[in-house]
């Protein structure tokens, strides 16, 4: 139950976010945002963050989870954090507290993007008319998350995937040259083995490989964006536009998987920065090579959500409509516990 004052967090493998809603339909009134790995547990967290409110403490807690959220008790796939609702509701004296997987807020905002909306979203490729339709949310980050949004009548039915860990293989001469060279993660290459902050340094050094160049010293993929922006490193150069390529395949892929007409969105922190890079890519490219449904690819926009906080002002959308949305939540509430 989404009681106010009520705390929203968008938890994440690298960043967590935090701020507190004073009623519904209120602003959300921001409390923290801070490395994950800065806390031992997401209660410590959650006391850092409220350690600064002036006002009504909150009664109920409304989260974003970047992991699988098939129960009250979820681990975060990319960071060591065990998100227990129960065991924050009873930390912080809450009567409630719901889980969600991170892209389901972000899912739940496309609706109200207006292309003409400043400072939202921009294109990439052509600009295509807008039209309803099934939506997809998906962002490379500390890992990769996906979520669609489905018009059901007059309402939104919000569904989370776990996309980023299917199996991704190489389809062209390029990427076959590539795909024996990348670092695993774990027993195979899944999609955001790749397609992720920590993929786009794999691809760096997996092309230098393939190409039998040493490498610079570029641990990061601000680096790497860094070197392939200034075009002092031929080797990021030639990773960031296969990053880009891939991410279009994918998006393309899951374009068809859920008949997204109404568009693909791209939110992340890494695609606002780089949006004109992007632009200019074989994204829309690999977006729309899906033989035997080119025309139709052709047909769907796509864009970069740069809004700031996508998942956030999501969260506070939901809590504020509730009933505009069908999705699952799992949580725990002190009336049950009792």
């Amino acid at each position: 139950m989404l009681t106010f004052p009520l705390l929203i967090g968008d938890i994440g493998g690298t960043t967590s976010r935090f701020a507190l809603l004073s009623g519904q339909g209120a602003p959300p009134s921001r409390l923290s945002v801070m490395a994950t790995a800065r806390h031992a547990t997401p209660s410590d967290a959650i006391r850092a963050a409220l350690a600064a409110l002036r006002g009504e403490a909150p009664r109920a807690a409304f989260l974003g989870v970047a992991g699988r959220v098939d129960g009250p008790v979820v681990r975060l796939t990319n960071a060591p954090w065990v998100v227990n609702a129960a065991q924050i509701g009873m930390d912080l004296g809450l009567s409630a507290v719901s889980l969600v997987n991170d892209y389901v807020p972000v899912a739940a905002l496309l609706p109200s993007l207006d292309r003409e909306s400043t400072g939202a979203l921009v294109h990439v490729g052509p600009a295509l008319r807008l039209v309803q339709g099934n939506r997809i949310a998906l962002g490379p980050g500390t890992g990769l998350g996906a979520a669609a949004c489905i018009p059901v009548q007059e309402r939104f039915w919000l569904q989370p995937t776990e996309a980023g860990h299917m199996a991704f293989g190489a389809c062209d001469s390029e990427e076959l040259a590539t795909w024996p060279r990348i670092e695993r993660a774990g027993a195979r290459i899944a999609v955001e083995t790749v397609l992720s902050g920590p993929g786009l340094v794999r691809l760096y050094r997996a092309v230098a490989r393939r190409e039998g160049r040493e490498p610079l010293h570029l641990l990061t993929p601000a680096e790497v964006i860094a070197a392939a922006s200034s075009e002092r490193d031929e080797i990021a150069s030639e990773a960031l536009g296969l990053f880009f390529s891939l991410l279009g395949r994918f998006a393309g892929d899951m374009a068809l998987a859920f008949n997204a007409s109404g568009g693909v969105y791209l939110a992340s922190g890494i695609l606002p920065r780089i949006v004109g890079l992007l632009d200019k890519s074989r994204f829309r490219q690999a977006f729309e090579r899906k033989d035997p449904f080119e025309s139709a690819m052709a047909r769907i926009p796509t864009f970069v959500v740069t809004q700031p906080e996508p998942a956030m002002a999501g969260l506070a959308l939901i809590a504020g409509a509730p009933d505009r949305f069908v999705f699952q939540t799992y949580g725990w509430s002190a009336a049950g516990a009792s």
